[in-house]
């Protein structure tokens, strides 16, 4: 059966069973493999992508449920990797062995729409579903707080901007 949806910003078509969990169809139907297995039961977080800008685990999402959705991988988050998350996971280094963290940055992402200037409390509130071996957390709230400010300070920009060019 085929499902239609947008996948970082392109539509696409999967012709695949349609309860096959979106995280395969993700791997191996699209080749976009920054999305990864944990536990195949939603509970680790490292399969978490965006569903029209909502965290949810792609290994427990059968991809007819997505159809006309629009979807945001790692691979999406942004075109060269410099999502203000993705700078501040490098410039912290965030990362021991690596392969939570796409899932992790996911999370967060969804998080700082709700919580663009989040407190240590609501940052392990919202990435509590998400485990890491490595036990990188106090290095995952920090990078979270990093790419906050530099959130923070990008709007801050643009509307600086906006006022700007209304005073001239």
């Amino acid at each position: 059966m085929a499902t239609e949806f947008e996948l970082n910003g392109r539509a696409v078509t999967v012709d695949i069973e349609s309860d096959t969990p979106l995280l395969w169809a993700l791997r191996d139907d699209l080749d976009l493999t920054g999305t990864k297995y944990g536990c195949g039961i939603g509970m680790c977080g490292a399969c978490t992508v965006l569903v029209n800008g909502r965290a949810i685990r792609s290994c427990i999402t059968p991809v007819e449920t997505v159809s006309g959705a629009s979807i945001t991988t790692i691979e999406g988050l942004h075109p060269d990797g410099n999502h203000p998350l993705q700078k501040a996971w490098v410039e912290s280094q965030t990362p021991q062995c690596g392969y939570c963290q796409s899932g992790q940055i996911m999370q967060a992402a969804a998080m700082l729409k709700d919580f663009p200037d989040p407190s240590d409390e609501q940052i392990n509130h919202a990435m509590g579903g998400n485990l890491c071996r490595c036990m990188a957390y106090v290095r995952i709230r920090k990078a979270i707080k990093l790419a906050a400010e530099e959130m923070k300070g990008a709007s801050g920009n643009k509307a600086q901007e906006t006022g700007a060019a209304a005073n001239e």
